[in-house]
């Protein structure tokens, strides 16, 4: 527009404006539009382009009717020239954004000249002004929900929140966020409240923690919703916040999480310590900060506590878990493991322990009172504890213990809501802490059975030196039947026993211990490993057949049996189902031994392949239970190696096999292992050549007393003159009775170690020597009862061809005097 256009039009917007409300427009509200007698724009007001989004350069040239969204109801022409007429009154325009802008049009004529102005006034909801002020007016005059208004700098303006209330802050106009709540609570709301300033996006029903800003710990929680306030350009002008006061709510949201959390955590361990630590880091610092839980001594070792506790009567407690939400905790209090002081004999305290009574909201100057006793309040009692729940942990008519919760920080006392659920809690805890005090009683009655039928851990010999370890599975919360044993034999020789029973539990480790008798018991008749497994097979068949008919298919086992002879050196391995072993030679290096495993224990029908090697001296030999090999990997090829690597960079130490076994023990059981694990280590050892003699005898009677003088000669050599006498008429009685009922060439053999002398006789017959009684007119069948009574055992044992019968003789020692002098035991072969 011209200058002159622009006063004229500034005149119109004057006079237009002194025609509507004046509280509802201002002057630079007002639009000015220039139309020419054809109803085209040439003139375009600064308002008018803000009013429409369209700049002068957009519309001048353009027919005013293309800016209206919908036709203006009117008819005929311009009574003057006869132009198109355009509607006066409220007419519909459309923005350049699309929207609909509805404004009050006036047409003013230009003297002298065909064109007009259009005034064009945005409209106002007249109702919708009233209706806001009515709003506010009803927001501010309730209390349900707080009203503030703030201005740009987040100033109180006006707010309903005029009333104190549990000793919060007044707001006044003026105020700002630090003054009415902590300063970190401040900066956290201011953030959000200047965002929505920022950006004009809400915020809606945030959850916001108020403290107190003067630092009594005074604590609130409210639901903020904020939006942001403008002028008619859309320009910030303040904030409109609503809070509704969440603290109940979020108190009771919190004890919801709390026993929700509770059933979830506690009763997840049988162990009673483990449930009484779940339940002190339940409480804290959920609902307080301080707990400790206290359990009957009885208890802990997996006994019934007292069911009748009469007056004067104590039940011992021992502090087992404790929780600190302010740090460790405290030193004058009785610490995990301390025996709580005995407590005063008085009404509150009987009720609790005797009907399981709750008590709660106690300070600390109320239990002084109640105790009268200093000592006792300052030993189990926070120094700053103002409020407290002890509830006790009943289950059964029984009472197990007890769970004290404080708080010492939180400056709200518990509520009636918060006894209820410590005592809820406690409740169903006691349940937990019942079945882990079962669990315990049955776990430790197990573990001591499968103790006492474990052999020694370590065992030397003139054979062997070995050393066993078992870890159960579930790091000692399970047990099972893997075993291990180490058998001393006749003649110095040593077997080797590694087995792994079917299944987990007492009837497990009670099937380890028949097998393992029966092992003892077949070893002892001196079979060789084939046919030792041949007859265990026959036995777990058995037990299956014994078993109820569901449980028949989980009776079994693995067995892995071996021999060493420390006169050759040699090791003779069977397996049933088992692992083979792996030796560590005295280089470090560590192999597993090839053996062809037949079926296990209990499927019968199959024969066992006995595989011999040549173990070198200072070579260690290991046995072990699959639970090791699978710990690591379920590849069973890659759990070997990774044990046969971690054995030979420890046999390569100067460790004991004691120190070896407990290091790889200690490396496969954390975490705690799924299966059981069992690890036999044994350093063979090699009789020296020096302490054997070794002779051949023709099938000649002259060549019984040739033995004889050999015999004496050597025990000569060996400094074993004490035992020449009895050694001559042994080796007489066998060796004659080798020649009268075998025939052919007879072996001797005589070795010894440090304890004990060896005297074998090896013949070609395999008939079984039997003791018989001899009648006293007989003139013979008296051999081998001489024999065992000049002995400490003797016995026979057999091979492919032929057999051997054996005697040992303790070194240092005389054999125990017969107890029948007379009697006679007719010791011919049949």
């Amino acid at each position: 527009m011209s200058a002159a256009q622009e006063t004229a039009a500034g005149e119109v917007r004057m006079a237009a404006l002194g025609e509507h409300d004046s509280a509802t427009s201002s002057a630079d509200d007002v639009a000015v539009v220039l139309l020419d007698s054809a109803g085209t724009v040439r003139g375009w007001s600064r308002a008018a382009a803000e009013l429409l989004g369209r700049s002068a350069d957009q519309v001048c040239g353009q027919p005013v009717a293309k800016l209206l969204a919908e036709p203006v109801r009117g008819s005929g022409t311009h009574p003057r020239d006869g132009s198109p007429a355009v509607f006066s009154g409220r007419v519909a325009f459309r923005h350049a954004s699309g929207r609909t802008v509805e404004a009050t049009v006036d047409e003013v004529p230009l003297d002298g000249s065909s064109q007009r102005v259009l005034v064009l006034v945005p409209s106002r909801a007249d109702g919708a002004q009233e209706q806001g002020s009515s709003l506010l007016t009803a927001l501010l005059a309730q209390s349900l929900l707080g009203v503030v208004l703030c201005d740009t700098e987040l100033r109180i303006v006006r707010t309903n929140i005029v009333d104190e209330v549990h000793g919060w802050p007044l707001l006044r106009p003026g105020h700002r966020l630090e003054d009415v709540m902590s300063v970190a609570d401040a900066k956290d709301v201011g953030e959000q409240l200047h965002r929505v300033l920022d950006t004009g996006l809400p915020l809606l029903a945030r959850e916001q923690r108020m403290r107190a800003p003067d630092g009594s710990g005074l604590e609130r929680s409210v639901s903020v919703s904020a939006f942001r306030l403008a002028d008619g350009h859309d320009r910030p002008t303040g904030i409109a916040a609503f809070f509704a006061d969440s603290t109940r709510q979020r108190r009771a949201r919190r004890r919801t999480e709390v026993g929700h959390e509770a059933s979830a955590r506690i009763g997840s361990s049988l162990d009673v310590t483990r449930t009484a630590q779940d339940i002190a880091d339940v409480l804290v610092p959920a609902l307080g900060d301080m707990a400790s839980v206290e359990i009957a001594e009885a208890v802990l070792e997996g006994e019934e506590p007292p069911k009748v506790i009469r007056p004067g009567d104590w039940l011992r407690l021992r502090r087992v878990a404790v929780a600190s939400a302010d740090g460790p905790w405290p030193a004058e209090l009785v610490p995990v493991g301390g025996v709580i002081p005995r407590f005063p004999d008085v009404p509150q305290v009987r009720r609790a322990a005797i009907q399981g009574d709750t008590v709660f909201n106690t300070t600390r100057q109320e239990m002084l009172d109640l105790l009268g006793d200093p000592e006792l309040i300052r030993a189990v009692m926070p120094a700053r504890g103002h409020s407290a729940v002890v509830s006790p942990l009943y289950a059964r008519g029984l009472l197990l213990g007890f769970v004290a919760v404080w708080r010492t920080g939180q400056p709200e006392a518990f509520e009636q809501e918060d006894a209820d659920l410590v005592f809820d809690i406690s409740s169903r805890a006691a349940l937990s802490v019942d079945n882990a005090r079962r669990y315990t009683r049955e776990h430790r009655a197990a573990v001591a059975l499968q103790q006492r039928l474990l052999p020694r851990a370590t065992t030397s010999t003139a054979a062997a030196e070995s050393a066993g370890c078992y870890v159960p599975a579930g790091g000692g919360a399970d047990i099972s039947g893997d075993w291990f044993d180490a058998i001393p034999l006749p003649s110095l020789r040593v077997a080797f026993v590694v087995g792994d029973v079917f299944g987990h539990g007492l009837h497990a480790a009670a099937t380890m211990g028949r097998l393992r008798t029966a092992i003892r018991t077949l070893a002892d008749l001196e079979l060789e490993p084939g046919e030792l497994l041949i007859h265990l097979d026959d036995l777990v068949q058995q037990l299956a057949d014994e078993a109820d008919p569901e449980d028949k298919d989980t009776i079994g086992a693995t067995c892995l049996y071996a021999v060493y002879d420390p006169l050759t050196g040699s090791c003779a391995i069977a397996s049933a189902g088992h692992p083979g072993p792996a030796v560590i030679g005295p280089d470090g290096t560590a192999r597993p031994i090839e053996v062809s495993p037949g079926p296990p224990l209990g499927v019968g029908g199959m024969p066992f392949e006995v595989t011999t090697v040549a173990l070198e001296p200072g070579s260690t030999l290991a046995l072990y239970t699959d639970g090791l090999v699978h710990r690591r990997s379920r590849d069973t090829d890659r759990g070997t190696r990774e044990l046969l690597d971690t054995l030979a960079t420890l046999c390569r130490g100067d460790g004991t096999l004691e120190e070896i076994g407990r290091a790889v023990m200690a490396g496969a059981a954390e975490p705690p292992p799924r299966d059981d694990m069992t690890l036999l280590l044994a350093r063979p050892r090699l009789l020296p050549a020096a302490d054997i003699a070794d002779w051949q005898f023709p099938d000649d009677p002259a060549a019984v007393a040739e033995a004889r003088g050999a015999v004496a000669r050597r025990l000569a050599e060996w400094g074993l003159d004490d035992l020449t006498f009895t050694t001559e008429l042994t080796v007489s009685e066998l060796v004659t009775n080798a020649m009268r009922y075998a025939g052919g060439t007879v072996r001797l053999r005589l070795f010894h170690d440090d304890a004990t002398l060896v005297c074998e006789v090896r013949d070609s017959s395999n008939t079984q020597p039997r003791l018989r009684r001899a009648q006293a007119a007989d003139e013979g069948g008296r051999g081998l009862f001489l024999v065992a009574q000049l002995t400490r055992r003797w016995g026979s044992r057999y091979h492919h061809s032929g057999k051997t019968i054996w005697a040992e003789q303790p070194i240092n020692g005389d054999p125990e005097p017969p107890a029948d002098p007379t009697a006679a035991w007719d010791g011919d072969a049949l």
